[in-house]
């Protein structure tokens, strides 16, 4: 069966791959919350997900549109459940293992390396200059 809503391709492997099918999901369409005045008021907008074998819930309100948050509600809720049940493994948590190792400080001896090639290649370009300076 397919998603009620057109999703990228990566969502479908990755809906595949994690064993989410849409008759395991529950769709509803209720009143948003925030900035909007009247119209935020007055229309369901806002699309709540709630995949029932993981018991695992996603509301999103992202867009005016309905059709753009049911698209999102449902990237999101596939992305939800990859987190949940690959843990570490997941995209979303090995992107912030790499942000946090990129940022980490180098280790002295990392550091030491660093400087003995930057020396290195100092003396080189110092042997470049002209003869009688």
């Amino acid at each position: 069966m397919e998603f009620p809503v057109l999703l990228p391709t990566d969502t479908l492997i990755l809906a595949a791959k994690l064993g989410v099918f849409p008759e395991d999901i529950e769709e509803k369409f209720v009143r948003g919350s925030g900035a909007g005045g009247q119209k935020i008021n007055k229309t369901s907008s806002c699309v709540w997900l709630r995949h029932v074998p993981t018991k695992t819930e996603v509301k999103c309100q992202k867009h005016r549109e309905r059709e753009k948050n049911r698209i999102s509600a449902y990237k999101l809720l596939v992305k939800k459940i990859e987190a949940i049940k690959l843990g570490k493994e997941s995209s979303r948590a090995k992107k912030i293992f790499k942000l946090k190792k990129q940022k980490q400080r180098r280790s002295r001896r990392a550091q030491e390396k660093v400087l003995e090639g930057k020396a290195r290649r100092g003396e080189i370009k110092s042997l470049r200059k002209p003869v009688g300076l």
